[in-house]
């Protein structure tokens, strides 16, 4: 069965890095269109960025510039470098499997990321 396995996140000062992954199994990866999407407390999740299959790119207005999704189909796994990181990136990140159209279809566990001082 599908499975997407998040790792990365962490508490850290405004400004600073991080690199998400999310490991897919139970599908053929390099067939599918991948993303990440976040969920703050008491907010609804939003999109983040995603990814297709010939590695077009698309990023949420409030992370461009900043954030970089990538894929290694090699390693079944999605990457997302965050950099200069805001408070207001503090959420839960969800990797999602999507449908072409970008629809997710499955979604990992998420991971905690804090943008704290």
């Amino acid at each position: 069965q599908v499975q997407l396995v998040e790792s990365g996140g962490a508490l850290v000062q405004p400004g600073e890095s991080l690199r998400l992954s999310c490991v897919a199994s139970g599908f053929i990866f390099k067939f599918y269109r991948m993303g990440w999407y976040r969920q703050a407390p008491g907010k609804q999740r939003e999109f983040v960025a995603d990814i297709t299959t010939a590695d077009s790119t698309n990023y949420a207005d409030s992370v461009k510039g900043r954030f970089t999704i990538s894929r290694d189909n090699a390693k079944n796994t999605v990457f997302l470098q965050m950099n200069s990181l805001k408070p207001e990136d503090t959420a839960v990140y969800y990797c999602i499997m999507a449908q072409a159209s970008g629809t997710p279809s499955y979604w990992g566990q998420g991971t905690q990321v804090t943008v704290s001082s």
